[in-house]
């Protein structure tokens, strides 16, 4: 369905001018034998953001998370910590066990999704003195997207960090948005992926890109994900066509996030003053708005058929009306959607 704004996600984003430029002219080889030059420079450039080693370059965010995961995972009968709500243990959780046979030991988090010291030391208790459990890698998300876009503050993975060392278990940060989490925290990059072994993040994501993601480390293990990229049939090759955007997106994306966020931050403020009690704007952390139609009386379902009826897209995300704003998106947009809102607001009325 066509939308004349579509808040369905931050992937939704079309290639801007620059980088279809640089995607024509694109400097290519055959990236299964490691020799393209556009996706060399990505995957340099990512391993400096981010103040690793090395990175790899995959077509998709789950594949950047399952790689990273099964970098640390020792073998079938293991488990991976993770927030319950988290997109690895949650939409990803069927892919884990299918390509690696990972199992999740599942935390309930707080409302933002965030989980404490003191629950993680918990999960690493074992039950009985004969415990078979065996726990070989700590999973983290920043930002949180099934709780909100909500951001986890250096202290807390710093905390996580050190229970993680104590334990002489690993972590792996699925940072898909970890710019945006940066740009609202002032946290630089390199001080959350410091706090980690391996980190992921999508260049599809905010950031604007068509496609790509990439998973970062040290030298030893991105050696090993390239491997498991090639085993999980991401060996593509003149890649260079996308990984040229995917420059452009890692240098110019973070600079306009916060634009995202302010946009966020409107919408939640015009549909709370439409539909009071349907969402807190003070629980807008960046760019995601998560609306509980239920708590006016319309289901989530039913409120995202009506958004589409005034052509807005929107999705349903942990029981609510989720909304994503992202560099397609402007002020002009962001009228048209609340006038969508309160187009709903009247037929509630």
């Amino acid at each position: 369905m066509p939308y004349r704004v579509d808040l369905r996600s931050d992937t939704v984003t079309k290639p801007s001018r620059a980088m279809r430029k640089a995607m024509a002219e694109a400097d290519v080889g055959d990236d299964w034998f490691g020799d393209d030059p556009t996706v060399n420079r990505l995957q340099e450039r990512a391993a400096e953001v981010t103040g690793k080693e090395a990175a790899q370059y995959v077509p998709t965010g789950t594949m950047a998370n399952q790689i990273g995961l099964r970098l640390h995972f020792r073998g079938a009968g293991h488990f991976v910590v993770a927030e319950a709500r988290s997109h690895v243990a949650s939409t990803e959780v069927m892919s884990s066990a299918a390509l690696s046979g990972i199992a999740y030991k599942a935390i309930p988090g707080d409302r933002r999704g965030q989980i404490t010291t003191t629950q993680l030391e918990r999960a690493l208790i074992p039950d009985e003195p004969y415990d078979v459990e065996v726990v070989d890698l700590i999973a983290v998300e920043n930002t949180h997207g099934h709780a909100g876009g909500t951001v986890m503050a250096l202290e807390d993975l710093r905390g996580i960090r050190g229970v993680a060392a104590a334990n002489s278990i690993a972590v792996h940060l699925d940072g898909a948005r970890i710019f945006n989490a940066s740009v609202a925290s002032g946290v630089p990059v390199t001080d959350y992926c410091a706090e980690a072994d391996t980190i992921m993040f999508c260049v599809s994501k905010g950031l604007g890109a068509p496609i790509g993601s990439l998973i970062c480390g040290p030298r030893e293990l991105i050696q090993e994900a390239r491997r498991l990229k090639i085993l999980y049939g991401g060996a593509w090759r003149q890649a260079g066509i996308v990984a040229a955007a995917g420059l452009i997106a890692l240098e110019e994306g973070p600079k306009r996030l916060h634009e995202d966020h302010v946009r966020a931050s409107r919408i939640a403020g015009g549909v709370a003053e439409l539909l009071p009690g349907a969402v807190d704007p003070a629980r807008v952390e960046t760019n995601m708005v998560f609306v509980d139609s239920a708590a006016v009386g319309i289901s989530p379902l039913e409120a995202v058929e009506r958004l589409a009826r005034e052509a807005v897209g929107a999705t349903l995300v942990s029981g609510n009306v989720r909304m994503v704003t992202h560099v397609d998106i402007s002020d002009e947009d962001v009228d048209v959607a609340l006038a969508a809102w309160k187009a709903v607001a009247a037929e509630l009325a």
